[in-house]
């Protein structure tokens, strides 16, 4: 009798670490520093290095292998995957592989029994919470990286700070928001931000994503810049539709008011102590942040 997961450990995990760690190597990742991400020794990665691990060819030339080991090893060597994220992509194409794929075929090689045998069986959800929360911190990664690049758009940081959003699929509440913990500042013309994404972090801007998704709107992610009316022109040139509601009323209530699902941009001209702001949504980070990087030159 021979488990499916003695086929991952002994044929899929000596090949797929051994491409990932040459794709790391040739990004430019030192033997520390590959080892560090793949949680495994210095002396490992320099027997993959040399070639002292046996491979299997099957998968070695799998184009989905080649291409899921390349995304991981740019996303890791960016800083914009964690290892986290790599384990949960890895162990979900692990999955796939044993529902009648690759690694199924090379388990009835292995106990040819099986063949006898019809069937599959999902021990693993594709769309399980770790892999959605790494998913999603990701994507907040990607989105900061172009913020933090963008000529300009420091001057659109509210005195009350930024800061940029993504939520869950099925997002109930602020701790399934991922957010920056504290707020993006304007510091001497640059966009600072001060930590790695979080779930949990932001309350009101958070709060402003969930409020629109109840009142109809399917945005994930969303960004606050300054209020001035140049800013709403401008990104209605772009195609936005934009909604003002109400500052000074409970964000239901305000929402109830306006048609929240119909619009992209929703903003509010301030109140009594309220800073006006204006909120991008879109259906990530990095599409938020495009939408505002289209219109820095113009405001």
């Amino acid at each position: 009798m021979k488990f499916v997961e003695e086929v991952v450990v002994e044929e899929f995990l000596p090949t797929f670490r051994s491409m990932l760690a040459e794709r790391l190597r040739d990004r430019g990742l030192t033997q520390l520093e590959v080892a560090d991400q793949l949680g495994i020794s210095q002396s490992a990665v320099s027997k993959y290095a040399h070639g002292e691990v046996e491979r299997n060819e099957s998968l070695l030339e799998d184009d989905r292998l080649q291409e899921l080991t390349d995304s991981l090893a740019d996303g890791l060597a960016a800083g914009e995957v964690s290892p986290v994220q790599a384990l949960a992509e890895a162990e979900v194409f692990i999955r796939q592989l044993e529902q009648g794929d690759l690694l199924a075929q090379l388990h009835k090689e292995a106990f040819p029994s099986l063949a006898e045998h019809g069937g599959t069986l999902a021990i693993h959800d594709p769309e399980s919470r770790v892999r959605q929360s790494e998913q999603v911190r990701s994507s907040v990664r990607r989105g900061l990286g172009m913020l933090e690049n963008a000529s300009g758009f420091a001057r659109l940081i509210p005195a009350v700070g930024s800061n940029l959003v993504e939520c869950l699929p099925d997002a109930g509440g602020i701790d399934d928001v991922v957010a920056v913990p504290g707020r993006i500042l304007d510091v001497k013309g640059r966009a600072a931000v001060p930590g790695d994404p979080e779930f949990g972090v932001s309350e009101y801007v958070a709060s402003v994503l969930l409020a629109a998704r109840r009142h109809g709107s399917d945005a994930r992610a969303t960004l606050n810049v300054a209020y001035e009316p140049a800013v709403v022109t401008a990104l209605e040139a772009q195609g936005h539709t934009a909604v003002e509601f109400d500052a000074e009323a409970e964000l239901d209530a305000a929402f109830d008011a306006v048609d929240v699902a119909g619009a992209d941009v929703l903003y509010q001209t301030g109140g009594f102590g309220i800073e006006p702001i204006v909120y991008v949504l879109g259906a990530d980070a990095p599409t938020v942040v495009s939408s505002v990087r289209e219109i820095v030159d113009e405001v």
